[in-house]
Formats: structure tokens, C-alpha cells, sequence
């Protein structure tokens, strides 16, 4: 537990979104002041900021002089939240901002949290003394948990340094408490709850003691773990503390990282929430952009769902769900969506029906029975693709054309690359199926594609958009019902993941991965 409690101060440097608010006043049609105001003793006159958070980011909300230490804002211009004392040398000073109309607090630069007192607001009196008091506690807990580690654990003294750490959490549960219940109505007991953990009961046992549920208190905590948050309050994303929550949800701890399970409780999360809410806004965005950026295998399929669902779906009047995006930039999205649905895991993507470099024949990979096909983009005059094409052949007939793995390669063969690639082919006596949209082909399609349809599709001839090929090399495996089980492998990783698919990780490797150059990837 003694972890939890201080993330409140931890995770004190995170972001919100700012939007104008407007207090109108009945009948007047006025808006209310509500006045923010600080002293900072030892700070020159200068420009200085009022800074917003909106989960993990930073923003500036407003801007004023600050004279003989004394400055002022309006804070009806801002949402109720968390913001900030922005002063030069990037020092912050924390406050709660809950539609009080006059909230005045003074400082000093030498440790603006340390220092402040709040002269104005009830709620930051609360707020403030609380910062300190974790701050304080924190360091004495850092000190006790150094000073037992040089312990043995059987020893006296280790038992009174756990002793003395177990009182200090029980006294920092009981302030939270406090503040919790006797300040209910308040912004800062619902962040002060939300900074404690869940209690996990313990899990269920029979006649005989025997625990019945090995994963109880595992399950129970997730499935209670946003319990202290409610997620209907859009002002508690514009906190530091949220978005920690929401990474840790996300993360190894709590989801297991395959694309479907992390699909599955996204999906959980996200359908609780209001569509019209900066709650919603802020855990769609920020999950459909973390798996966007993963490097890890797969996990494209999460930010191809997300956009699906909570992008390009509609939010039953006609609109996108996502409010907050540009429509120029939605539509891009979408139609990325649209292209990317096909080729990740567990996808089938379209047939390619092109000719070799006969260009005579026509080939297709859906016809190809074998175990697993492997889809290769690649360019006769990419420096990458000189380098790894030549070992694909290695792999081709020394293991997998045996093994019943086969490579369907698709080339550059427009124009002068015509001749480039069939040279290359030759050169390096490349003994898999090579497919292009061959310079002949291109200059017909170019004048009248129609014809052409008869023996091959749209998707084909357009290739490069219906595969996302941006880049070149580019490789997809596809099992033998030519669904997608993984793609963005180098050469070794390529080697060793179909080594093992076909039960033989032990098999001896023609390119080890420690002795593969970073440069030689495939994409």
C-alpha cells in the first residue's frame, strides 16, 4: 500500500484540456468573476503562466503580468480541474480550481508547494495541507524503506523500521479517510479517493480451507479497480493523477498483452463512459494512440478497432463519435481504418492476382496450398531490399519450400524497374513465385482497366494502397487459411518465429538474431 497513497504528489505533473466556462447569472445574463490570485514572495515582475492539465499533457490556459510578486486571473475561463502556477525555471505550484469565486493563495519561489498558504478557498486549505502532508510522509517513508534494506530481515531492528512503515500508512489511510467523509462535496475528497487502492477481500476457500479461485484476488481487483474513480466526473481527467490510473488498466499488470484481450477491456472501459465527455475523449484518444506507436507485434489491431468503434462509427444522429477530431483529419483516419481492417491479426486480407516475370502467367497466393505464405514487398532498387531478398532465397531452399512455406513476392516492375527486377530475379536465382504489376500491365490498366478484370482486381492492380505499402521491404505471414498470424519481422525473427510455428525452435539458424545488422529490418 505504501506506494498508492503517495501518487497523488507523484504524478503531479500531467495534463488536461481546457474550454471556455461560462457562469451565467439568472436574470442578469453576466458572468460571474471568479478571481484566482497569488503572491509569490522573491519572484520579479514578468510574464507568467496559469497552466491546465488534461491527462498526461501540460497546456497554458491564460497569461498575465505578475508585479511586485501579485497576480491575478480570471478563472471562469477555465474548467474546474486541477491547474497551475506556471513561474520561469518551470516551477509549478498546484491548486485545486472548483468554481470558488475568489481563491487567493501566496508563496515563495524558494519551494512554491512547501511554502503556500492559502488565504482564500476552503477547498485548497484542505488540498494544500494534504500535498504537504504526503510530501512529508513520502520522504520519511523513502528513508525507513533505505535504512531496512541494509537489515537482515530476521533482525529486531528490521522489525521496528516495518512497524514504524506500517504506522506511517495506517495514519496516511486515516488523514484520506478523513478528508474523504467530511468533505464529500468537495473536488479534492474525490482525488484523494481516487488516489487510494482497491481492498481486495480475502478469495473464497471450502470446507477444507482450500482456496477455490487461485486467480480471486487478481480478478477481483480489476474488475473493482476503477471502483474509487467515477468515471461521470469529467473534471477528475483534468488531473495529474488520471491518466496513471489509466495507463496502469491498460498495461501488463492488470491486461494480458495479446491485441484481442487488450481489445476486449478497452472496449470494456470506453463503452461505460459518456461519448459527449472529456472522459471519453481522453481514454479513446489516448489508447487508440498507444497501440498506434507499439512496437509490438499485433497490437495495430487494437488501434484498428478502437478507430472503428469509437472514430468512424456513427453516434446515432449522423456524426462521427469523435467530436473533438478536424473532419479532414477523421476522414483520413477512417479511411486508413478502412485499408489497415483487412491486414491485421486474424485477417484475411484480398487476394493478389498479378503476373510473373514472364509476363504471361498469372499468379494468385489464395490458390497456394501450403502451411504458411509469406506475403514480400519489395523494390529491385531499395537498398534494404538488395540485402534482404537474397536471404529470403537462403531460407526459401534450405528450409522453407521443405517445410511447406511459401513466398509470394510482389516487385517493382514499373518503367525502367521492369527490367531491374527480372535482372535481379536472375541474378540471384530467386526460385519463389514473383508477382508485379509489370510495366506492360500498367501502361493498359493506365488506359482502360476494365478489360483487365477478367483475370485480376482492383485491389491487385492498386496493391501498394490495399497492403499499406508505404515502404518497401514489407513482409506478412499468413497461415494456411491466409489469415494474417504476423508481419514487421526481420529476417532472424522471421526465421525463428516459423521455426517454432512448426514445433522446431531448436533447429539450427541460418541468420541468429544477435548476429543480424539493425539496418537489414524488415518493416
Amino acid at each position: 500500500m505504501a506506494r498508492h497513497w503517495y501518487t497523488f504528489i507523484i504524478h503531479m505533473k500531467a495534463t488536461i484540456r481546457l474550454l471556455t466556462l461560462l457562469c451565467v447569472m439568472l436574470g442578469a445574463g453576466q458572468v460571474h468573476a471568479q478571481k484566482i490570485r497569488f503572491k509569490i514572495e522573491g519572484q520579479s515582475d514578468t510574464t507568467v503562466n496559469l497552466v491546465r492539465y488534461f491527462g498526461k499533457g501540460l497546456y497554458y490556459a491564460d497569461t498575465a503580468e505578475i508585479v511586485d510578486g501579485y497576480v491575478e486571473f480570471d478563472g471562469s475561463k477555465n474548467k474546474h480541474g486541477i491547474l497551475a502556477l506556471f513561474l520561469p525555471g518551470q516551477k509549478l505550484l498546484e491548486f485545486i480550481h472548483n468554481g470558488e469565486p475568489d481563491v487567493y493563495i501566496e508563496s515563495n519561489t524558494v519551494d512554491l508547494m512547501a511554502y503556500a498558504k492559502v488565504k482564500k478557498s476552503e477547498e485548497n486549505k484542505i488540498f494544500i495541507e494534504y500535498a504537504k502532508y504526503i510530501s512529508g510522509n513520502r520522504r520519511r517513508l523513502d528513508q525507513l524503506v533505505t535504512e531496512r534494506k541494509e537489515l537482515e530481515e530476521e533482525s529486531e531492528e528490521y522489525e521496528k523500521i516495518t512497524d514504524k512503515i506500517d504506522q506511517i500508512n495506517k495514519d496516511v489511510i486515516d488523514y484520506q479517510n478523513n478528508i474523504i467523509e467530511n468533505n464529500s462535496e468537495m473536488l479534492v475528497a474525490k482525488l484523494t479517493l481516487m488516489s487510494q487502492d482497491i481492498e481486495v477481500p480475502e478469495p473464497p476457500k471450502d470446507d477444507q480451507g482450500n482456496i477455490l479461485d487461485s486467480n480471486f484476488r487478481f480478478s477481483y481487483y480489476r474488475s473493482h479497480y476503477w471502483d474509487h474513480i467515477d468515471l461521470s466526473d469529467d473534471r477528475l481527467v483534468r488531473t495529474p493523477i488520471f491518466h496513471g490510473k489509466l495507463e496502469k488498466f491498460m498495461s501488463k499488470q492488470m491486461v494480458f498483452q495479446h491485441w484481442d484481450s487488450v481489445i476486449y477491456w478497452a472496449y470494456w472501459l470506453c463503452d461505460q463512459l459518456d461519448p459527449s465527455s472529456d472522459m471519453y475523449q481522453y481514454c479513446v484518444s489516448w489508447i487508440t494512440s498507444n497501440y498506434e506507436k507499439s512496437k509490438i507485434m499485433g497490437m495495430d489491431k487494437v488501434f484498428v478497432k478502437m478507430a472503428d468503434r469509437y472514430y468512424c462509427a456513427s453516434d446515432g444522429s449522423g456524426r462521427p463519435k469523435a467530436f473533438w477530431m478536424p473532419d479532414n483529419k477523421l476522414v483520413e483516419l477512417c479511411d486508413r481504418t478502412e485499408i489497415l481492417t483487412n491486414l491485421v491479426m486474424d485477417a484475411k486480407p484480398p487476394n493478389i492476382l498479378l503476373l510473373d516475370s514472364t509476363n504471361r502467367v498469372w499468379r494468385d497466393y489464395y490458390s497456394l496450398d501450403c502451411e504458411y505464405t509469406l506475403l514480400y514487398f519489395w523494390d529491385p532498387e531499395c537498398g534494404h531490399c538488395k540485402k534482404i531478398t537474397p536471404k529470403l532465397q537462403t531460407l526459401y531452399e534450405k528450409k522453407f519450400a521443405e517445410r511447406g512455406i511459401e513466398i509470394f513476392a510482389v516487385g517493382k516492375a514499373v518503367g525502367e524497374d521492369f527490367e531491374k527486377w527480372k535482372t535481379f530475379i536472375r541474378k540471384h536465382n530467386l526460385q519463389f513465385i514473383n508477382v508485379a504489376v509489370t510495366d506492360s500491365l500498367y501502361n493498359v490498366a493506365q488506359k482502360d482497366a476494365l478489360p483487365l478484370l477478367r483475370y485480376t482486381t482492383v485491389e491487385s492492380l492498386n496493391y501498394q494502397k490495399t497492403f499499406d505499402i508505404y515502404s518497401t521491404p514489407k513482409v506478412i505471414i499468413l497461415d494456411k487459411d491466409k489469415k494474417v498470424i504476423g508481419k514487421g519481422l526481420s529476417i532472424s525473427q522471421l526465421e525463428d518465429f516459423l521455426d517454432r510455428k512448426q514445433g522446431q525452435k531448436d533447429a539450427e539458424k541460418l541468420f541468429p538474431i544477435e548476429e543480424e545488422p539493425v539496418e537489414e529490418q524488415i518493416h
